[in-house]
């Protein structure tokens, strides 16, 4: 519920805002999911559905697998660690969108790794599978580099290549990429440790 709230809360935002200007409502739905908070957030509510609706059986039958779970937990964890160090300080919401911005960014975060230690089956990942999670922000980088090159629109400032340039975007997109291998590496450590010690007790 958290995560649904705080994606229709950031939705209602941006569509009223183009609503109070005159402008056309489809390219405001398609900015509201060209951001990689968004597009993780509902990954991640789609994911914790998935668990309480036993109903839809084909999508839990994706989303609940542990490999499936982690990665979104990576990508989530990527999400609040990214938006706390590189553009908290950009700017202090205020109203609705305070309480959007700590929904998708502190509490879902925190909210999934909770579910991710607690309900997801430990003990079944594997190395390799770092690189299918890392598929996800590759495909992402390469769409929000190519919208930004067609419309003109840069989703976060660390990839604006009119104000850095494509040397300086790809040195953060490897930082961030690397940020994401050190994220995962934790997570397949713990998944290890923790599916070590089930299998002995």
């Amino acid at each position: 519920m958290l995560g649904w709230v705080g994606l229709t809360i950031q939705l209602y935002i941006i569509l009223s805002m183009r609503l109070a200007e005159g402008a056309p409502l489809i390219p405001g739905l398609i900015n509201f999911l060209s951001f990689f908070t968004v597009l993780t957030n509902i990954l991640a509510a789609v994911a914790l559905t998935c668990r309480v609706m036993p109903a839809a059986r084909r999508l839990n039958g994706y989303f609940l697998r542990p490999v499936i779970s982690t990665g979104v937990t990576a990508n989530m964890l990527l999400v609040g660690i990214a938006y706390s160090l590189l553009l908290r300080h950009l700017w202090t919401p205020e109203g609705w969108q305070f309480v959007a911005d700590e929904l998708l960014h502190d509490v879902m975060p925190l909210a999934f790794l909770a579910y991710w230690l607690s309900a997801v089956e430990k003990g079944t990942l594997r190395l390799r599978h770092i690189f299918g999670w890392m598929l996800y922000p590759l495909v992402y980088l390469g769409y929000a580099l190519l919208r930004g090159k067609i419309a003109a629109v840069y989703q976060y400032p660390f990839l604006s290549v009119p104000q850095l340039g494509y040397g300086q975007v790809m040195v953060n997109a490897f930082g961030i990429l690397l940020g994401f291998v050190v994220i995962s590496l934790v997570l397949y450590g713990v998944d290890h440790l923790l599916g070590k010690s089930r299998r002995t007790l």
